[in-house]
């Protein structure tokens, strides 16, 4: 079990960029696949991206280009960069590894 934190939310203009956080409570060195997900307002939770132990990442289309997954073993946190933002890439931002998910962190584009 892993115990997950996100931060780095926030209101941001279009064509502007956020980086989120998502902190484990332990070592993430093990873990093969860290990914975020996210729900956007009124619909299910989607997949955003993946970057497993290998360092192999992996996006959803709607965000290639534009976001960059990263993870810091060192640090135990994975990162998703995420650069020229739309007004539809707004939603609830969540980590995920194993069975665990953090509390979500809202991230909302102006256009």
């Amino acid at each position: 079990q892993v115990l997950l934190a996100e931060s780095g939310g926030g209101l941001v203009q279009a064509g502007g960029s956020l980086r989120l956080s998502c902190a484990a409570s332990r070592s993430i060195l093990y873990i093969n696949a860290m990914k975020w997900y996210r729900q956007p307002p009124g619909k299910q939770r989607e997949f955003v991206a993946v970057i497993t132990s290998g360092g192999t990442t992996n996006y959803a289309d709607s965000v290639k280009g534009r976001f960059t997954i990263s993870r810091d073993n060192a640090k135990n946190t994975v990162y998703l960069q995420m650069s020229s933002l739309k007004s539809e890439d707004t939603a609830v931002y969540y980590c995920n590894a194993i069975n665990s998910w953090g509390q979500g962190t809202q991230v909302t584009v102006s256009s």
